[in-house]
């Protein structure tokens, strides 16, 4: 009798407990390695309160910043491994992938503004390059964007001469290793969660970064000059581990993907609000002198980078750099 009540009793349980294990909200990990008052984290943060929104509890996003979970060089391999389901690398992330075509948003001078980058971001080149992305196990959601990168040192950067000897730190790029090159620098990959302490000690001389990264990290508090070159730009790609992602059930992908949306036009509109306000703060600290090339200058600066992209041909691929001028030739800009 009492085994037959303690049968009971564990079905009884099964079924009141079934539906509430089915109930448990999905989770997804979302790692990145900037700070949260940046466009990346605060966009990052507005997915989050939409996505569980949208599904009504169902989807629980927990965000990871300021690489908390991981770090450059590991998050890609974890979000390979479903350690963690989405993260927001930067565009130059996906070279060392093996994809790289990314490079392309690497390449110095070759987008002349915003209008040409979104053409890029958001048409037929963009939506090829996250298909290359796919045999990795990775699906592409979006395109986030943050700004024109500036340089910063403790010396003034004018000409390109200026760089010459200096140590300047790079993500993991080919193409930022020979931009770096071509300004006579001596170019040196480094996580970006190192770059401030590395700065401060000496290790590097300067670095190159949009504005909101560079006030949100203090990094202006130990570089005495910063150069408004706008020579490169910074953007990011939210990606998710593709098994994860085609395993959800078509409702809560589509919901995400209306989330992901909204998140991606409020990320966009507040990028130049972000750095704009970055870069008044960095000149209020009064820790850093802020020059912003003159026309000649930015001339000098083009005709020594420009060849970095003839250079990276046989790299990026012809066809794919070609798309990109031929967005900015069909915007009115050559």
């Amino acid at each position: 009798m009492k085994l037959k009540s303690l049968c009971f009793a564990l079905a009884a349980a099964a079924i009141v407990s079934g539906p509430a294990f089915a109930q448990a909200p999905i989770i997804i990990k979302f790692s990145h390695v900037v700070a949260t008052d940046t466009p990346k984290g605060k966009a990052a943060e507005k997915f989050k309160e939409l996505a569980e929104k949208a599904t009504k509890g169902r989807v629980k996003v927990e965000v990871y910043p300021n690489s908390t979970l991981y770090k450059d060089k590991e998050e890609m391999e974890a979000l390979q491994l479903g350690a963690v389901q989405m993260l927001a690398p930067s565009l130059a992330k996906f070279g060392p992938l093996g994809v790289k075509e990314f490079e392309v948003f690497d390449l110095p001078y070759i987008f002349p503004n915003k209008e040409v980058l979104y053409r890029v971001t958001e048409g037929p080149v963009g939506k090829q390059l996250f298909q290359k992305l796919e045999p990795k196990g990775i699906t592409g959601l979006a395109y986030w964007d943050n700004g024109f990168k500036v340089m910063s040192a403790n010396k003034p950067l004018h000409q390109p001469s200026d760089f010459r000897g200096l140590k300047m730190r790079i993500q993991s790029s080919k193409v930022l290793d020979a931009q770096m090159r071509a300004l006579g620098a001596n170019p040196q990959v480094m996580a970006f969660s190192e770059v401030y302490q590395a700065l401060q000690t000496g290790v590097v001389d300067g670095t190159e970064n949009p504005p909101s990264n560079l006030y949100t990290q203090k990094m202006h508090e130990v570089q005495k000059d910063v150069t408004v070159s706008d020579h490169g730009y910074l953007g990011y790609a939210v990606i998710v581990n593709k098994k994860f992602w085609d395993g959800l059930p078509a409702d809560i992908r589509s919901e995400l993907d209306g989330a992901m949306k909204e998140a991606t036009k409020y990320n966009n509109q507040i990028a130049k609000e972000e750095n704009d306000k970055a870069m008044a703060a960095v000149k209020a600290s009064g820790k850093t002198t802020i020059y912003t090339l003159n026309d000649k200058e930015k001339a000098e600066w083009r005709k020594a980078l420009l060849p970095v992209q003839k250079q990276m041909e046989s790299r990026i691929g012809k066809e794919t750099i070609d798309a990109v001028n031929k967005e900015a030739a069909a915007a009115g800009y050559k």
